[in-house]
């Protein structure tokens, strides 16, 4: 097996167009912006780089066609029992004598770096994208999140990963019945006059910006592996989500003028650009704004749902989802809502996700792998 260091301009097009060749006959395989990939690898984008180092590996057989392709990586702030690197960006063809090589290829990598364990597939950079190895439920992916063949679960559990931990997506259809506990809590938080909902608006993006990070800091900054956001992050998120904000299903609640909780909203991305083939010069940023204006985007996704600790269990959950849904039922074409990932050690945000009346839509794992056999292997803490 012949191994190549991702760094010419013709490495890198093979490694963004090898999936290509795997998935041409699944019509669920939604190509991922090549830009988006290109940006965990640059080092002036990524900021991780500042924290660890990666590079990214092509394999091909004797005959000099591409079997196979990786990323390995070290960050110094995934901190975990035992020194432990990451893989991503894994693809293969399926024969498990070509895999077994790629993942010893990337062991010995991480071994040199002094790591004892790898975790993969996962992302050199936040859980937010590109993170897992899909399981279960093997329908068109949202945006940014990895989609992969039946047979690679094979491949990581012959070779001898385990599951870390298991992450789990939520969906329902838009139009599905609200439940009678909720219509019953909207219906008593409506009695209560200082308490009101509204829609995130353009115009008042930098408000919506401060209500957002004042509601999350105070629902989530605090549990589990949460981060204090500031205003200024959270203004920078907003802007860079402008283009693709639909005004009708972000929704924030107040009581009198003070945020109390919100349920942040977008339109899939992955329902438009899934014509691009992976490219997004200006030619397709134009296309793009012509197909979101006129083609219909029929799946929404949930990015954040809060509320501040002390209206925790007190039916503004349900007064909010009333409001936005009745709201978004008739102003708009969407039919599927899908939540993104929440992770298995977390079972106080999947009892919120089961709260909306959502089932699992599909499932991914990370998985581990210990270099030392003989060590207890442990999964991922509940919070």
């Amino acid at each position: 097996m012949k191994v190549i260091n991702v760094v010419s301009k013709e490495s890198v097009s093979e490694f963004l167009n090898f999936p290509k060749l795997l998935f041409n006959k699944d019509e669920n395989y939604i190509r991922p912006l090549d830009q988006d990939i290109e940006n965990v690898f640059d080092s002036k984008k990524n900021k991780f780089f500042k924290l660890g180092e990666c590079e990214r590996f092509l394999f091909k057989n004797d005959e000099g066609k591409t079997v196979g392709k990786i990323a390995v990586f070290i960050n110094k702030k995934y901190k975990q029992d035992q020194p432990t690197g990451g893989i991503g960006f894994f693809d293969c063809v399926d024969n498990q004598e070509a895999a077994n090589f790629i993942f010893d290829f990337a062991k010995d990598w991480l071994q040199q770096k002094g790591m004892e364990a790898m975790d993969g597939p996962i992302n050199f950079g936040e859980r937010d994208k590109f993170w897992g190895l899909l399981i279960e439920g093997f329908s068109e992916p949202l945006y940014a999140m990895n989609y992969n063949p039946p047979y690679y679960k094979s491949l990581f559990e012959n070779y001898g990963f385990q599951i870390y931990f298991n992450q789990l997506c939520f969906g329902r259809k838009i139009h599905d019945p609200v439940a009678r506990n909720f219509l019953e809590m909207h219906q008593r938080i409506s009695r209560n006059e200082n308490i009101t909902a509204k829609p995130l608006q353009l115009k008042s993006l930098e408000k919506f910006a401060r209500d957002f990070t004042s509601v999350y800091n105070q629902a989530w900054a605090s549990h589990g592996e949460g981060k204090q956001l500031t205003e200024l992050q959270t203004l920078k998120m907003f802007k860079t989500l402008k283009p693709v904000i639909n005004e009708h299903i972000s929704w924030f609640v107040y009581e009198n003028e003070k945020p109390i909780a919100m349920w942040m909203n977008i339109p899939d991305l992955n329902q438009w650009i899934k014509f691009f083939n992976g490219k997004f010069g200006i030619l397709y940023k134009l296309l793009f704004l012509i197909i979101k204006k006129f083609s219909k985007n029929k799946k929404m996704v949930g990015l954040v749902f809060g509320i501040i600790p002390e209206w925790q269990r007190k039916g503004i959950d349900g007064f909010m989802i009333w409001e936005g849904t009745r709201h978004f039922q008739k102003t708009t074409d969407f039919e599927d809502y899908e939540m993104q990932w929440i992770g298995d050690f977390n079972p106080k945000m999947i009892r919120i996700a089961e709260n909306l009346e959502t089932k699992v839509t599909r499932k991914l794992a990370t998985y581990r792998y210990l270099f030392d056999e003989t060590k207890e292997f442990k999964r991922q803490e509940i919070l």
